[in-house]
């Protein structure tokens, strides 16, 4: 299996792609109200900076979602009928002379994309495990000035129009089932899982917004299948490219700013490694399921066609895990050759 995976240093706002052309977005943008994203937010239209300047907060908000709203317009035109976008995002606190309060981009994001005729689906909470004994923040040990920290990032679902139908026992469709622990892992609305630390210099570790990849790559595996088309309009530090090269889709990437770009090529050099850990990890995983589920009492009802142990519906019987073989630049990104994971 050969993928292609195209990586472009340009604007979210106006993207490269014929209409109707992906069939899975996956992206995290830069998240309005959040300083580290301010001076991004003011160079896209000067009048956010002038409204922080004044402590004009809703202001600053709305007119921040209307930058972002030029891009869910065009992720409106490329997104193929049927297709999915998952959209990672955190809310925002801040004080400023409007006074402190919460601000709900998770809230404004789904209006906007509803608004243009996306389907909201159940979103997912992904809540970040931490360390920290401060659950709270504000006053201290004393009523009533404290407010709870925000430990959770929103992942938002949305569907282009009616569910998308592929052609009626189509392998890739069957080979890119998940296992049944898996989806009920994965299909749960509440996941805890870790941030990732990027290994990158300062500046462009304070420039990013990446997310672990095992948040996209459960993206890519639960809504799309072998040989579709992923797009982040906001690649940062390429971890959505990442997970598609593991997860054998193709893929798109669009970046503004040249140095996350030219980083991407470090990540890239680790990818078949990476790919065949995590198909590894999958199938271990599964064969542990199987052997607790035996020693509950149960047996599944089907096996394998492509692996030495049984599953537990007919769906998953074709289920086939690949891993990156091989990865060549090209051009206008990367082709990736994959091969089964035995």
């Amino acid at each position: 299996m050969e993928t292609s995976h195209r990586v472009v240093t340009g604007d979210a706002r106006e993207l490269p792609l014929a209409d109707d052309s992906v069939e899975l977005v996956v992206t995290s943008p830069p998240y309005p109200m959040i300083e580290m994203w301010d001076d991004i937010f003011a160079s896209l239209d000067p009048a956010i900076g002038e409204s922080l300047d004044d402590g004009d907060g809703d202001r600053a908000f709305e007119l921040m979602h209307d930058v972002l709203d030029t891009v869910w317009a065009e992720l409106e035109r490329v997104l193929a009928p049927g297709g999915i976008a998952c959209i990672n995002v955190g809310d925002a606190t801040r004080s400023l002379d409007d006074g402190f309060r919460s601000y709900p981009n998770h809230a404004a994001i789904t209006d906007r994309l509803t608004d243009r005729g996306l389907r909201a689906l159940p979103d997912i909470l992904w809540r970040k495990p931490t360390n920290s004994g401060a659950k709270f923040m504000g006053s201290g040990m004393v009523p009533p000035n404290a407010y709870p920290t925000l430990e959770h990032e929103h992942i938002l679902v949305f569907r282009n129009g009616e569910r998308r139908r592929l052609e009626p026992g189509a392998d890739r469709r069957y080979e890119s089932a998940y296992f049944w622990e898996e989806r009920n892992e994965w299909f749960s609305d509440l996941w805890e899982l870790p941030g990732e630390t990027q290994a990158l210099d300062a500046g462009l570790r304070e420039r990013s917004g990446a997310f672990p990849l095992t948040v996209p790559y459960r993206l890519v595996s639960m809504f799309s299948v072998y040989g579709d088309t992923v797009l982040d309009p906001f690649l940062g530090t390429g971890t959505t490219t990442v997970a598609a090269m593991a997860g054998a889709r193709n893929s798109v990437g669009v970046e503004r700013d040249p140095d996350l770009v030219a980083a991407l090529a470090d990540r890239v050099e680790g990818v078949p490694d990476r790919s065949e850990r995590l198909a590894r990890e999958r199938l271990s995983d599964h064969r542990a399921w199987v052997d607790q589920y035996r020693d509950q009492g149960n047996e599944p009802n089907y096996e394998a066609e492509h692996y030495d142990f049984p599953v537990n519906t007919k769906q998953e019987r074709r289920i086939r895990l690949y891993a990156v073989d091989s990865v060549e630049r090209t051009g206008e990104g990367y082709r990736v050759t994959h091969a089964p994971v035995e």
